[in-house]
């Protein structure tokens, strides 16, 4: 049985102790054994990450820059590798792995840019013979706990942006599919990061709440569930730590009377039930505006839907593989029946899939309720799978009401083809992140990404100049250089620029 184990100061390291499962998801056997972490395995990692990270904060930011370059090249080269790796532990088929690790990519390119987006601002003359100038410095030991459905996009949003400002970092990722940050690790000391910059521990609650605690490590970016969200930021915090916590989502599609329906069905399709609908800024909800909307739009989902082809990971002609645990499985399922038990029609139903010669995987097949009502718990909480629900709206104002009420604010998309009522929706909606005729407005690497609502815990976003700041801090210097003969009590009074 295949071992994973920590990565502290650039190597392999662990011994003994707890372990945990990884499963195949494809077959539903156990792959490998985790080794999870104790209090002694992140002491060790902080020990190196104190000592390599003042040198590496005192490297000019241009050769950070460098090993991110490298960094970037390393990971093209590897891609086959690292898609396949992927795909074997989280059960998303090969393209929307490598789509995984290319938006990851795209911070890392970001961050390469780093010498520039540390330049501070100056002032020249600022009063009599006086200069002011700020710079951004490094806070020091930093970590991400990352979630098992992007294990090679969050990763890489965190550390790229985190160590190219002359933080180390510690990460710990999902127990479910580690192997590729473990890796991601590995292509960073590949590509010339000192040891102890970058270090990976694998553990359950006992390693976050470690994390959480330790009074070395100054700030803490986290992706996951709301509830876990919320008790990471709160727990950090109150430790003294700077804290970015993201959580869940229920993102809505609204869908206007003059939408193209063949668009927004093919949007649909890729959105609800791409990666088995295990993303944070899936399109579970889609919300027609008016009965002759929802109707027309029914008739084209269903087809669109039965046309989807459910398989293993590494089958091309699969548009979505199996979800990553038959707990989750499990879970996804009883929501199918709670929207069921709650009075929703239920139009498709994914359950009771499975593969001919893969019996034991993990799948669920595509799943469309419609007269799903807002009272609805299953509307209300987060399904993670490849199951759509249709709200139906009577107007403008209903449709955009719900995003705006719903205890989510990650994202929300409105498909129209008038500009007003897209610019209207923009400007009015209560959600962090909006898509026009964009199903999944995940913004590019040099905006930053955050919902509000329980979507996300902390007043700084992820990767961008949001994501600068959050590893930094600043510092502002007043500087005069005096030409002797002081005379007066000016020194006694608080100091003007007049």
């Amino acid at each position: 049985m295949r071992i994973i184990d920590h990565v502290i100061s650039g190597h392999s390291a662990g011994d003994g102790g707890r372990t945990s499962d990884v499963f195949d998801p494809n077959g539903g056997t156990v792959q490998a054994q985790l080794r999870l972490g104790t209090q002694a395995d992140l002491d060790a990692a902080m020990a190196a990450a104190l000592a390599a990270q003042p040198a590496w904060a005192a490297t000019n930011p241009q050769r950070r820059a460098r090993v991110m370059f490298a960094f970037k090249t390393l990971v093209e080269q590897n891609m086959d590798e690292l898609a396949h790796l992927l795909s074997s532990e989280h059960g998303k088929v090969i393209a929307d792995s490598k789509g995984d690790i290319q938006r990851g990519l795209e911070v890392i390119e970001f961050a390469c840019g780093i010498p520039h987006l540390l330049k501070g601002e100056y002032t020249q003359g600022a009063g009599p013979g006086i200069d002011v100038y700020s710079m951004r410095q490094p806070l020091g030991v930093v970590a991400g706990i990352t979630p098992f459905n992007f294990p090679a996009m969050i990763p890489m949003w965190m550390f790229g942006v985190a160590i190219a400002c002359g933080n180390a970092f510690i990460l710990k990722p999902s127990e479910r599919d580690p192997s590729v940050p473990v890796r991601l690790a590995e292509l960073m000391r590949e590509a010339g990061l000192p040891d102890g910059v970058l270090q990976v521990v694998h553990g359950d609650k006992e390693m976050v709440d470690a994390i959480l605690d330790h009074p070395e490590i100054r700030a803490v970016s986290f992706v996951g569930s709301s509830d876990i969200a919320h008790y990471v930021y709160r727990r950090g915090v109150e430790a003294g730590k700077r804290v970015q916590a993201m959580g869940g989502a229920k993102n809505h599609g609204i869908v206007m009377p003059d939408a193209d329906l063949d668009q927004v069905v093919n949007d649909l399709a890729g959105a609800a039930f791409g990666s088995a609908g295990e993303r944070c800024m899936a399109l579970p909800v889609v919300v027609p505006v008016g009965e002759a909307t929802a109707i027309a739009l029914r008739e084209k989902l269903i087809p669109a839907i039965d046309a989807l082809r459910v398989g293993v990971s590494t089958d091309a002609d699969a548009h979505y593989g199996p979800v990553v645990t038959a707990a989750h499985k499990a879970k996804i399922e009883s929501y199918i029946q709670m929207g069921v038990d709650e009075g929703a029609e239920l139009v498709v139903d994914g359950r009771g899939f499975t593969l001919q010669g893969h019996e034991q995987g993990f799948f669920v097949s595509p799943t469309l309720f419609d007269r799903v009502t807002p009272q609805m718990r299953s509307y209300q909480e987060e399904i993670f799978g490849p199951v759509l629900q249709m709200v139906r709206a009577g107007s403008f104002e209903d449709a955009l009401r719900l995003p705006s009420d719903h205890q989510y604010g990650n994202g929300v998309a409105i498909f129209t083809r008038n500009g007003h009522a897209a610019r209207e929706f923009a400007a009015r909606v209560n959600v962090g992140m909006v898509g026009i005729n964009v199903p999944i407005p995940v913004p590019v690497a040099y905006h930053t990404f955050g919902g509000w609502k329980r979507s996300a815990f902390g007043d700084t976003n992820q990767h961008g100049m949001e994501g600068v700041k959050f590893f930094t801090k600043v510092k502002t210097v007043t500087q005069r250089w005096p030409d002797g003969g002081a005379t007066g009590d000016s020194a006694f009074v608080i100091p003007t620029m007049g």
